[in-house]
């Protein structure tokens, strides 16, 4: 029964450092861009975008295909830029085992 009771001590300071972590991450941005950097998308730790930069050179109205195809690009880049940061520490805090949903 003590080691029941270590457990959920342990997994009570866990869930706190995780949910510190994940306040912590809201508040970090990483920057992806396309383009040439023509594009720039700002994402948070919380997978909101935080800004999209355009540059006027690349705003042509006779090819909103190329734009809409580089802001979609500069988007997922971002994401997967703060996926990466949240995995990662996540995974300091976890010892690197896989839990679901973090």
């Amino acid at each position: 029964m003590k080691n029941m009771n270590n457990m959920m001590k342990q997994a009570q300071k866990l869930q706190k450092k995780m949910l510190k972590t994940q306040q912590e991450l809201a508040l970090k941005t990483v920057e992806a861009s396309a383009g040439g950097g023509m594009v720039k998308v700002v994402a948070n730790g919380g997978q909101k975008i935080e800004s999209i930069v355009l540059e006027k050179e690349v705003v042509d109205p006779e090819d909103i295909e190329m734009l809409q195809d580089l802001v979609m690009a500069a988007v997922n880049d971002a994401l997967n830029k703060s996926q990466e940061m949240i995995s990662s520490e996540m995974g300091k805090l976890t010892g690197g085992f896989n839990i679901p949903g973090l």
